[in-house]
């Protein structure tokens, strides 16, 4: 029985390598590396096609949708499919996906076995030593770190969700900007060309003597202040039309890129949203990358109150040969002995960073529920301000010119009264102008705080990478 038990033991050990082998070789590169997930999010929630660039042929295409697009003036949405196809900084983190699926793979490999030689001599004798060791506690381990490894998987396509939804937002509300400059631009113009009217009129009064110093004065003052708000106007252009430039990713001849001469015009009534909280929470990105965050965490407390007694566990399959003695076959394990760690400390980080991600998951939550309400009663009165410049202030203002035109037709006032009411008209249209574009930034946060965080908002920035969290309570075993 003995000598059977014994042929049976090398046998039952190459059978479990063997299976160990045939499940390391299972695990490989999937294709997509989760991108499938941003793609279908894009398409759904965007309405949108996004790219991860990796051969040549995939640049070349992006490069013709990029060039065809921009052969026309840009829509927003044309403008946000450019940056989601152009975009560097969004490629990158693509590229971060890769990385994460490379780990998954690693985590489901075995370790590479260890062998040693020795040759040792003893006066006329001579002994060898030939020994393979495997390292079995990353065996037992593999499968609960092989899950742990898919779920950061899982995470970094929610971050990589997260990023794409936060630059859709951000060129959307770069792009009103931009549009608002220049329409602002224009309008400037207008009352810069009414203010030096003014005032060339006004110097050939005073040089007629029909006019003193301080009415001239003042018509000057006016003429500067206009070339001073149009050299504001056109710096504040500049800046957006650089910004949006940016997050679309162009350079060169790209960045002459063309706008709309007007914005969208206001919607006849603002949305209604009764059940907003439930949708976002539904649907936040942030809260559901949150939610998976502290599953991922309590499986690796799992793993770490597995491990908490096995440091460093090997097998390793001898075989010592004589020169002058029969040769010695045998195996060894070595374990560390739990005499002085015996993993209290490793288990209690492990709970307190697992209490922690369930913390933080649930102030995610608080604070969605929070910017979601914020952001809704901000696109409400947005809409009532620039509804309020569209239906009243506007049409007073154009209602009061058109009277004192007819006063000038009838000669009851003279051309400076005009002038001063032409200008106050421009400028109330500027109002409107300010006020449309703060309602179009208000309407893209409201769709960003329904599918994800704000961007640009502290919760947006936690959230755009996956969390290092777990390390601390996996990588101790």
């Amino acid at each position: 029985m003995n000598t059977i038990a014994q042929l049976h033991r090398p046998v039952r050990l190459a059978a479990t390598i063997a299976a160990c082998l045939v499940l390391a070789g299972c695990a490989s590169l999937s294709p997509d590396s989760g991108f499938d997930a941003v793609q279908h999010t894009a398409r759904d929630r965007l309405g949108q096609d996004v790219s991860w660039v990796r051969t040549d042929a995939e640049r070349i295409a992006a490069d013709q949708r990029v060039a065809e697009l921009l052969g026309t003036p840009l829509s927003a949405e044309a403008a946000v499919q450019i940056a989601l196809l152009n975009n560097r900084g969004l490629q990158a983190s693509f590229d971060e996906l890769g990385i994460a699926d490379a780990d998954r793979v690693q985590a489901g490999l075995l370790p590479n076995p260890g062998f040693t030689f020795g040759r040792l001599r003893q006066g006329a004798g001579s002994e060898i030593d030939r020994s393979l060791t495997f390292n079995l506690s990353h065996l037992l381990t593999m499968p609960m770190a092989r899950d742990i490894a898919g779920q950061r998987l899982e995470q970094t396509s929610g971050a990589a969700i997260i990023s794409v939804l936060s630059l859709a937002s951000q060129v959307r509300k770069a792009y009103y900007t931009a549009l608002a400059a220049e329409e602002s631009v224009r309008y400037m113009l207008q009352v810069q060309s009414a203010a030096e009217a003014g005032a060339e009129l006004a110097r050939r009064q005073a040089q007629t003597g029909n006019w003193n110093k301080l009415q001239q004065a003042r018509e000057q003052g006016f003429y500067a202040d206009a070339a001073l708000n149009l050299a504001r106007a056109e710096q504040v252009r500049g800046e957006a039309r650089e910004q949006l430039t940016r997050l679309l990713g162009l350079w060169g001849e790209q960045t002459r890129f063309r706008l709309p001469e007007r914005m969208p015009e206001l919607p006849a009534s603002a949305s209604e949203l009764p059940d907003i909280e439930r949708t976002a929470m539904a649907q936040r990105m942030d809260v559901q990358a949150a939610r998976l965050r502290t599953e991922q965490v309590a499986k690796s407390l799992g793993l770490t109150r597995a491990t908490r007694f096995v440091n460093a566990l090997e097998l390793g399959v001898m075989r010592n040969s004589f020169s002058e003695d029969q040769t010695e076959r045998g195996f060894e394990i070595s374990v560390e002995l739990p005499l002085f760690d015996w993993g209290t400390a490793r288990v209690a980080r492990a709970e307190a960073i697992y209490m922690q991600s369930v913390n933080r998951a649930a102030q995610t939550a608080v604070d969605a529920r929070s910017e979601v309400r914020g952001v809704y009663a901000n696109y409400r009165i947005r809409h009532d301000i620039a509804r309020h410049y569209r239906d009243e202030i506007v049409p007073l203002k154009k209602r009061i010119s058109d009277e004192n035109l007819l006063r000038y037709n009838g000669m009851l006032i003279g051309v400076f009264e005009l002038l001063a009411d032409a200008r106050s008209q421009i400028t109330s249209v500027n109002g409107y102008i300010e006020a449309l574009r703060d309602f179009w930034l208000a309407q893209a946060d409201l769709d960003s705080a329904q599918l994800g965080p704000v961007a640009g908002s502290g919760l947006s920035q936690a959230m755009s990478t996956p969390s290092a969290a777990p390390d601390g309570a996996a990588g101790s075993h």
